[in-house]
Order: C-alpha cells, then structure tokens, then sequence
C-alpha cells in the first residue's frame, strides 16, 4: 500500500516563499512520475507541475500559471518531491496535493482520479 504524506504548508505573505515536501512510503516510486495538485475553495482541481526520473536524467512540466515561480524537484533516494515555492501571490492559496502515477510528465494533467495521492497541505497567501 503506497502512502503519500505532504507537509510544510501554511501561511505567507505575498512575495514570500514555502517548500513542500512529499514522502512515500509502502513502495520505491523512482520509475513513477510524482507530482502536485491544487484546489482553491470553490474552484476544480488545478495542475502544478510533475517530475519523472530516467537514465538520462529528470523531465518536468509545469502549468503556465506557476511558471517561473515554482520549481519540483525530486530525491529518489528518499523517496520525496519537492515543490518549491517562490514569489507567492494570493491566488496560490489552495490546498496542495502529491500524487503519484506511471504516466507521463506531459500526461500527468490528465491524472483524474488514477494514481496515488496524500491527504493534502494548505498554502494560504495573504495580501
């Protein structure tokens, strides 16, 4: 049974930045691609960005709205991603969830319901 756990969420202020961090356990997850969610309230569930690992190395993908600003990372090692968030903007604010699937990077905005995911972390970006 794979479990993912987020933490390092909370609050900031505009400008400010936050880390996230995802930790699996039940299974090594290096041949999986990982990634992050987020759902502000009242709003659908929003691609972040995604990080798959290979012999030539990591491949990311990254929505447009984040771009620049936030960067995924992964150690394989110990089994986490990271999401690494710069330049917060109220609009952030959401709830941010880990999951886990063997798709693509570049498919992995079209997780739905498949694959593995955390509990979910809150990011709130005040003004």
């Amino acid at each position: 049974q794979v479990q993912l756990v987020e933490s390092g969420g909370g609050l900031v202020q505009a400008g400010g930045s936050l880390r996230l961090s995802c930790a699996a356990s039940g299974r090594t997850l290096s041949a999986y691609t990982m990634g992050w969610f987020r759902q502000a309230p009242g709003k659908e569930r929003e691609f972040v960005g995604a990080i798959s690992w290979s012999w030539t190395g990591a491949s990311t993908n990254y929505a447009d709205s984040i771009k620049g600003r936030f960067t995924i990372s992964r150690d394989n090692a110990k089994n986490t991603v990271y999401l690494q968030m710069n330049s917060l903007k109220p609009e952030d604010t959401a709830v941010y969830y880990c999951a886990a699937d063997i798709r693509s990077v570049y498919d992995f905005p079209t997780l739905g319901r498949s694959g593995y995911w955390g509990q979910g972390t809150q990011v709130t970006v005040s003004s």
